[in-house]
């Protein structure tokens, strides 16, 4: 019989789906499976059809951390094996040129937390929940957990639930600013879909400069956050899509930014 592949793929409307394939693992991850969406990322990047991304898990889990069951990477240092597999996967989804959705339709535990937590947009199924069991197993939180908690909670709500391990669920999360929206399990991937197809009809361009400038005013001064807006708005303002902007609020009717440079 022929082995699933463990990320799915599939495209519609200029959404690229990567869906974790581990289900009766609830999708925890192995180097298989970090090593393989990190290459279906970069896939979608190169792929000019792809606007928009979605990672989400099969079945009742999106990724419930390190498969501690798993022997690969057994090897490695805990150090090596972070750099080899999950520090690369998180980089490549924040330098990503593209909008990531991080549709979050169960259980994100661990490292599965810390994924859920690095996506631009994070759409929560109601069922779902996210746990930094880290400290379950005595261990540090890590795949950029302690970057991204604090910043949307705080030194000490990042730091109670990290040490407690606590579970937090979908209307929690909304109130912590852990997600943007939480939809009815029965029609979540339908919700995501139609989120991500609004997305994709943004201007492309724009949204990756717009990327790229919030990531660098993380860790920036007001005046090098204002430079690179400088920098980034010139960008911005001598692409077709400014133009098309510009044209259509002149014309009173909608922007067409899905069509190719040249055409119209």
């Amino acid at each position: 019989m022929t082995e699933q592949p463990v990320v799915l793929t599939d495209t519609r409307a200029g959404v690229r789906t990567l869906t974790l394939n581990r289900e009766s693992r609830l999708n925890a991850a192995n180097d298989a499976l970090l090593l393989g969406l990190t290459e279906a990322l970069q896939a979608a990047d190169a792929d000019p059809e792809v606007r928009v991304v979605v990672i989400t898990g099969a079945g009742r889990g999106f990724c419930a951390g390190q498969d501690l069951g798993d022997v690969s990477g057994r090897d490695m240092t805990f150090t090596e094996h972070l750099q080899h597999t999950y520090n690369p996967l998180v980089r490549t989804i924040r330098g990503l040129g593209k909008p990531v959705i991080t549709a979050v339709n169960g259980v994100a535990a661990g490292a599965g937390a810390s994924l859920a937590l690095a996506g631009d947009v994070r759409l929560w199924a109601r069922s779902a929940m996210l746990t930094q069991v880290f400290s379950n197993i005595a261990l540090v939180p890590d795949s950029g957990s302690t970057w991204f908690l604090p910043r949307l909670v705080g030194y000490h709500k990042a730091f109670e639930l990290m040490a407690l391990a606590d579970k937090v669920g979908a209307d929690d999360a909304l109130r912590l600013g852990l997600c943007e929206a939480a939809y009815p399990d029965e029609t979540f991937r339908e919700d995501v879909q139609a989120y991500a197809e609004r997305l994709a009809a943004r201007p492309a361009n724009a949204l990756r400069l717009t990327k790229q400038a919030l990531n660098a005013a993380m860790t920036s001064s007001l005046d090098e956050a204002l430079d690179k807006e400088a920098e980034l708005q010139q960008l911005a303002g001598d692409h077709w899509e400014h133009l098309e902007g510009v044209t259509a609020f002149k014309e009173k009717r909608a922007p067409d930014f899905m069509r190719r440079e040249g055409q119209g």
